[in-house]
């Protein structure tokens, strides 16, 4: 059950809940907020409104807004790395590799909670604490990237990880632009056409001690 989900079943004011679990149902309202009003226009009064309880049990688990902001976005940053870690790792036919790292990205923007917008889209890029996580996880996801080009081509970490960035900003923007432009291209006909493109390009570095492409 994802946090959103827990807010739902939970959101009857007075409802007593084990910590673990009202802390999800917590952060599955502030996400709703956060992503429908962004980060300054989100009271906590709004977030507490939303899931049901009162400011001080809002308080017992986070003691501002920024807090609640950043734990959230942890959940979400963790998310996608785990998204990509385990695409790189679901096969080891590299044009397919390629396919499901994009698919990735996109199944990441097309969740229905719109988490992906306090990643890549937040008002808050101005606060160190944001940035930071932000830039760690498109950093943590390029260097994913980039061990599996290294292994494969014998590039250099530089040179792969020149490449992972590239494949890792075009596939997160392009399924941002997917999404926001409302595309009558169906996903996985999207991620393919984003497959055939980039697969053009890595395709052209031989195999690791090989001739073969």
């Amino acid at each position: 059950m994802s946090a959103i989900e827990q807010t739902e079943a939970a959101r009857p004011r007075g409802t007593r809940l084990p910590r673990r679990a009202r802390r999800n149902q917590l952060l599955g309202a502030a996400q709703e907020v956060f992503v429908a009003q962004g980060y300054h226009a989100a009271a906590m009064d709004d977030i507490a409104e939303r899931a049901g309880v009162s400011k001080p049990v809002l308080y017992q688990h986070f003691p501002g807004k920024l807090e609640l902001y950043l734990a959230l976005l942890d959940q979400h940053c963790e998310a996608l790395l785990h998204s990509v870690r385990t695409a790189l790792e679901s096969t080891t036919d590299n044009k397919q590799r390629v396919a499901a790292t994009m698919d990735a990205y996109f199944a990441y923007v097309e969740d229905p909670g719109g988490a992906f917008r306090l990643v890549f889209e937040s008002d808050l890029t101005n606060e160190p604490a944001v940035r930071e996580r932000v830039d760690k996880v498109s950093l943590e996801c390029a260097e994913a990237i980039s061990a599996v080009i290294a292994e494969d081509t014998g590039l250099s970490r530089d040179e792969s990880m020149l490449l992972a960035v590239g494949l890792g900003g075009v596939s997160q923007v392009v399924a941002r632009y997917w999404l926001s432009s409302e595309s009558q291209v169906p996903r996985d006909t999207a991620v393919q056409l984003l497959t055939s493109l980039a697969w053009k390009g890595i395709a052209g570095f031989p195999l690791h001690g090989t001739d073969m492409h």
